[in-house]
């Protein structure tokens, strides 16, 4: 059976104790491949070669580790296939998913922030009090841990900003989808990626995670995942004073007016809600339409989530594949009782698919209140529920009736309102006519329990950087 290593200093690296962890495929439930069970040895053996590879890496121009971005987005782009075919293996998500979309945007993330580190300038101020300018420098030795839902893309949108700002890098990829990670790593030493500079080590939360977090080197810790592991890492962090960013659930609200033209915008509200079996932080799982269009649009919406095409990741034709784990899976089943017990009725779904593996069909449920657990827990699977509002009132205290506050999306012809709700929403992000529109330049990121920080653009190369004001007298 092949195994996964570390990759540290550009060479795979077998674990410390020689312990492997076993990887599933969703779609069977059977092992696949075993991946390597990271200790604190091994972080620190990565430790260490990151920071022999800082000084030379952190003084090059940017425009040069700009150019090894370039060279690596290359690389991988040559091997989109077999990334693709790894990530749709490991995760149970649709091939043409994986291939078309995801590792599409991890390439563009590398690229993105090539450009980004010879565009990276720093401020300057004059006329208060003499001359300042600000010098922005890469902090050193920095973390990164990234989830199992959008594995190499959520990878590279950490360690491109990263590394295009100086610093040198530890990354854990999630142990439940390694492959496409450990291509990357296998990627970057055949091209000749400086040593040290990009390390990989794998491995359990508690055991790899933590030890990246409290090892003296880091700096900093930039981390996607769950809200309850995101307040882990705060704990471990703060007496330590480390820099965090931390983007974590969603419970997230899409609201249909009866202006709105939902009707040629039906698929994509389906696809918002569904994408990757509904296992995206940024999924619209609460939907609240507007009581005058609540039957016709739910019946729409209902016969359209009826027909998604679920079934084997590997055919081109499948839209959407099973949950990524067999404790996850377990946990989207718990909800669904928990909303039965609620006394929510489900309009299509509800249950597993008797068949191999871990899937479930895509849920819609209504009849439950804004206090309900079904909706205010994340579940981060393929169940959406219904609620409709009566006014513009209702429909904003409904979408703030969460203790998440990552996204919410509008579905509105009306701008004024449009805005006025994007203002009064408690979200990090709101799209209008739209969902899971990307543009690089922007902060994305949450309040509340969606998490502290914002990734993407500037934001994330300054957080990945310190600030230091140089002042001289005039």
């Amino acid at each position: 059976m092949q195994r996964y290593p570390h990759w540290i200093d550009s060479k795979p690296y077998p674990p410390a104790d020689d312990a492997w962890l076993d990887v599933h495929a969703p779609a069977t439930g059977g092992v696949i491949t075993q991946v390597a069970a990271g200790t604190a040895a091994d972080v620190d053996a990565a430790m260490q070669a990151a920071q022999r590879a800082f000084p030379m890496w952190s003084a090059l121009p940017n425009s040069q580790r700009a150019q090894w971005l370039e060279r690596l987005a290359d690389a991988l782009e040559e091997r989109l296939e077999d990334v693709a075919q790894a990530e749709s293996r490991d995760g149970g998500k649709p091939i043409t998913l994986a291939r078309d979309v995801e590792i599409p945007r991890a390439i563009a993330n590398l690229r993105f922030f090539a450009h980004a580190a010879t565009q990276f300038a720093s401020e300057s101020h004059h006329g208060e009090a003499g001359l300042n300018f600000t010098l922005r420098q890469p902090l050193g030795v920095v973390a990164t841990i990234s989830p199992w839902n959008l594995p190499l893309y959520l990878f590279t949108w950490k360690i491109a900003p990263a590394l295009a700002a100086g610093n040198c890098v530890v990354a854990k990829p999630s142990e439940v989808t390694p492959h496409s990670a450990t291509l990357l790593a296998e990627i970057a030493a055949s091209i000749g990626f400086p040593p040290g500079v990009f390390n990989l080590v794998h491995g359990a939360g508690p055991a790899v995670g933590e030890a990246m977090v409290t090892h003296a080197q880091v700096k900093a810790v930039s981390f996607t995942g769950s809200t309850a592991v995101g307040k882990r890492i705060a704990t471990l962090a703060a007496p330590l004073l480390k820099k965090v960013s931390l983007e974590l659930g969603g419970k997230n609200p899409s609201l249909v007016f009866a202006d709105s033209d939902w009707r040629d915008n039906l698929d994509t509200i389906v696809r918002s809600a569904f994408q990757n079996s509904g296992q995206i932080c940024l999924c619209g799982s609460r939907l609240l339409v507007e009581r005058s269009i609540h039957d016709e649009f739910s019946d729409a919406f209902v016969a359209r989530v009826q027909a998604l095409r679920v079934g084997d990741p590997a055919d081109p034709a499948t839209q959407m594949g099973p949950l990524v784990s067999q404790a996850h899976f377990d946990k989207v089943m718990r909800a669904l009782a928990t909303a039965r017990a609620e006394g929510a009725r489900v309009l299509c779904g509800g249950d597993a698919i008797d068949r191999a593996g871990w899937y479930v069909a895509p849920t819609v449920l209504e009849g439950l209140g804004p206090d309900s657990a079904t909706n205010r827990e994340e579940i981060f699977g393929p169940v959406v529920t219904l609620q409709p509002f009566d006014s513009d009132d209702h429909a904003l205290a409904l979408a703030n009736a969460s203790d998440y506050g990552l996204v919410a999306t509008l579905w509105d012809r009306d701008l004024p309102r449009a805005l006025r709700f994007s203002r009064e929403l408690r979200t990090g992000m709101v799209w209008i006519n739209t969902w899971l529109m990307r543009d690089l330049r922007t902060p994305f990121g949450g309040s509340n329990q969606s998490g502290l920080g914002r990734e993407g653009g500037a934001e994330a190369m300054r957080f990945f950087t310190e600030p230091r004001n140089i002042g001289i007298a005039t």
